[in-house]
């Protein structure tokens, strides 16, 4: 089957010529990216469906959405909800994307609140950290729905077998950490998942867990400040071996070895993010994606639509009615 993919044209810092190039890289026989943007676009021979306007990466997410019906972002979003598109991608702006979610898309019935995962590129294996920054205030029955949701995506998208579970806090001691994460400590542990307790944040990197649980807030931070120490500690190798010819002659011989650092440490290579618990496939890009990222977001969106993501979601969640009473979405993004 051909995989529709309906991509934001106007959603990211780097401009649109960007994003259509990440989408022809993307397009294949089994997959069809579709752009939403204005008429003025070159599409490469891909398909446009024409929406002029853009909700920029300052605008609150709520108001944007509202009284942009007809953005780009918007737009894209819906195609997901009407059928005319199985997935959507965008590197616009994360509050919008998830507003124009819970809008056009809808949550899963039982889903209390949607949760973005990231794939964190590990030393040992790849993990996932839900929440990475959906969700700045959360409650301890949300955490443990994330992670339930990140066990469905280990299985489906990083092939983990009984995923491994662990609660993200500040000592791998049970009684470690605020009334947030000691209350989520012990529904997970009654929860019939694979919780193996608490990690600590210096462990994200070595493979603390297939799946690592965090509130937005807490996750967000993590996930940036692990960003951050990895773009600069590159970029301080790169910089130490130019600096001398003794350095360039080392340089030449570690290059294969530096090569598959850079790419397995690279945010590139997953693209983007899943934004879990909505009735259909939706895939954060980083606002900054290159070309070959938005084409790995594309590809990303694609094979959780292939592996059924959504299906699994709604067959593998306990069953629950969400509470009215849930506070609205607070994006830490």
């Amino acid at each position: 089957m051909t995989i529709r993919v309906a991509v934001d044209a106007l959603g990211g810092e780097r401009g649109r010529a960007g994003i259509v190039a990440g989408a022809v890289a993307a397009r294949s026989e089994t997959i069809e990216p579709v752009l939403y943007g204005p008429k003025s676009l070159d599409p490469h021979g891909l398909e446009v469906v024409e929406a002029a306007e853009m909700i920029g990466m300052h605008e609150k997410p709520a108001d944007a959405v509202r009284s942009k019906p007809d953005s780009s972002l918007v737009a894209a979003c819906r195609a997901v909800g009407t059928g005319d598109a199985d997935a959507v991608v965008s590197g616009g702006n994360t509050g919008a994307m998830l507003a124009a979610g819970l809008l056009h898309i809808r949550r899963l019935p039982g889903v209390l609140r949607p949760a973005i995962a990231v794939v964190i590129p590990a030393r040992n294996r790849a993990s996932v950290l839900i929440d990475s920054g959906a969700n700045a205030d959360a409650r301890a029955e949300h955490l443990l729905q994330f992670a339930h949701m990140g066990s469905v995506f280990a299985e489906e998208i990083l092939g983990a077998r009984r995923p491994e579970v662990r609660l993200l806090s500040i000592g791998e001691e049970p009684e470690k950490g605020n009334e947030l994460t000691l209350e989520a400590h012990r529904l997970l542990a009654g929860s019939g998942l694979n919780f193996l307790g608490n990690a600590e944040a210096r462990e994200l990197l070595r493979g603390a867990a297939d799946v690592v649980v965090a509130d937005g807030f807490t996750g967000n931070v993590a996930l940036k400040l692990l960003e951050g120490t990895i773009k600069e500690l590159l970029d301080a190798l790169r910089e130490e071996i130019a600096a001398t010819p003794r350095g360039k002659l080392g340089g030449l011989l570690i290059r294969p070895a530096a090569r598959r650092l850079r790419t397995r440490l690279d945010p590139d290579t997953y693209g983007g993010a899943y934004l879990l618990g909505l009735r259909g496939l939706s895939v954060i890009a980083h606002g900054n994606s290159t070309a070959s990222a938005i084409a790995n977001a594309i590809r990303l969106a694609a094979r959780g639509v292939e592996h059924r993501v959504v299906e699994r979601l709604g067959e593998g969640l306990p069953d629950r009615v969400a509470s009215p009473s849930s506070p609205t979405l607070n994006p830490a993004k």
